[in-house]
């Protein structure tokens, strides 16, 4: 375990001033029964789509509290870990509410970093949650966020490419290579697009050979077992056999515009790349888009739980309003509106009854595939693990190095990072 000492202690010191402020706007107050003051609020979804139903989300919480002022922040994803943690261990330039990825909870909160939440308003109706989306949110038996939407990944297809070629979604790697070939010799066209500048691409294959990156409960590093070096094998073949085409850098935009365009039939992809999907040329007619589970590989079939939760900083100003906040956007109504506008899975059971969830379709296929999605270790390192698998990953699908020389990289990295894991 790695304590940012100082860090804890001056946030520490932050919150305990922020409790003993005044009632002045800038602080916030509930003297008189009424919230008040700013919320400043850092998003990190996607710009041009999420963005959007979020921010005006927030606007319904102003409309509800008139007194409270929410700043809304859209922070690039890729910037807002290190940016959060920058401002926080600085003790200034903090948000009030972070949109945190869920790797990124069990970190921030083992820095302190972000206020305990049991006990607050921020938890109403703590039992009607998904389980698997409380999980990431504790830590040490304390709950540092609230989980606002969850998520895994599937197969994205092309229906009228897929027509055309004869083909249906493959079920295995073996299927995938056998569909890519015929859509190729029918259609010219590129079966797959592999994102190879993210290695969350990377983890349906990985779990598909049986492997993982460690095991939490065991303290062991696993990325460099057998079945790791298998997953690496699995994917430099697919791009060696023209399966796939792949990239090197700027992977979620090349990925995108080559799916949206029609120059491949296929890509991995999860629910908030719906909305942007469908702003594609070749899914004018949404029902054009098909969604599959990811192919298993030699082991099993797996895709990685992802999501984003809320959490608190634990030295905001206006606790009451944050609390209030965090509430308001994770509560069955904003996540319904969630679920229909974008597709996003929501984390609350009762959420999936609402006719906005019941009408989306992908978000009925996407809830049985998170219902089994493969738990990432809710570790504080967790979130650190990502970049030495990214870079032998990319090397991997380039021709840089072999799948054997990139699991034992990965592996002795995880070693270092992880003190004292076997």
């Amino acid at each position: 375990m790695r304590r940012g000492i100082t860090a804890t202690a001056l946030v520490a010191a932050l919150a305990l001033a922020a409790t003993a402020c005044g009632s002045d706007d800038e602080t916030g107050s509930k003297s008189s029964g009424e919230l008040s003051g700013t919320v400043t609020w850092w998003d990190t979804s996607s710009v041009g789509s999420e963005d959007k139903v979020f921010k005006k989300l927030a606007e319904g919480f102003e409309e509800k509290h008139p007194k409270v002022d929410v700043k809304y922040v859209n922070v690039p994803f890729g910037e807002a870990q290190n940016k959060f943690k920058n401002a926080a261990q600085a003790g200034d330039g903090a948000p009030d509410v972070i949109r945190s990825e869920v790797a990124w909870t069990p970190d921030f909160a083992n820095l302190g970093y972000l206020a305990p939440l049991d006990g607050t308003a921020a938890l109403k109706n703590q039992d009607d949650f998904l389980k698997q989306a409380v999980a990431s949110t504790k830590y040490e038996d304390k709950t540092y966020a609230v989980p606002q939407v969850i998520d895994s990944m599937g197969i994205f297809y092309n229906k009228k490419m897929f027509e055309e070629a004869g083909v249906e979604a493959p079920a295995n790697l073996a299927d995938l290579k056998t569909v890519a070939k015929k859509i190729k010799d029918k259609t010219g066209k590129t079966g797959l697009y592999l994102r190879g500048d993210d290695p969350y691409y990377f983890l349906s294959f990985l779990y598909g050979e049986g492997g993982d990156m460690v095991d939490a409960g065991s303290k062991s590093v696993t990325i460099d077992k057998p079945e790791g070096v298998k997953a690496f094998k699995a994917v430099k073949e697919l791009v060696d056999d023209g399966t796939a085409k792949t990239d090197a850098s700027d992977g979620w935009e090349n990925m995108m515009q080559a799916f949206k365009n029609g120059d491949v039939a296929m890509m991995i992809n999860g629910p908030w790349a719906v909305a942007d999907t469908l702003t594609g040329k070749e899914f004018t007619d949404k029902g054009n888009l098909g969604v599959a589970p990811v192919p298993a590989g030699s082991a099993a079939q797996g895709a990685p739980q992802g999501g984003h939760n809320l959490a608190v900083y634990a030295g905001s100003k206006n606790l009451d309003a944050s609390y209030a906040f965090v509430e308001y956007m994770t509560s069955v109504d904003s996540q319904a509106t969630a679920a229909g506008e974008l597709n996003l899975l929501p984390t609350r059971t009762s959420a999936y009854a609402k006719k906005e969830a019941v009408d989306s379709e992908i978000v009925g296929f996407f809830k049985p595939v998170v219902e089994t999605a493969v738990e990432r270790p809710w570790i504080p390192e967790g979130g650190s693990l990502f970049e030495p698998l990214r870079i032998e990953y990319t090397k991997v699908l380039t021709g840089q190095t072999t799948p054997e020389k990139a699991a034992k990289a990965t592996g002795d990295s995880y070693r270092k990072l992880l003190e004292g894991w076997k």
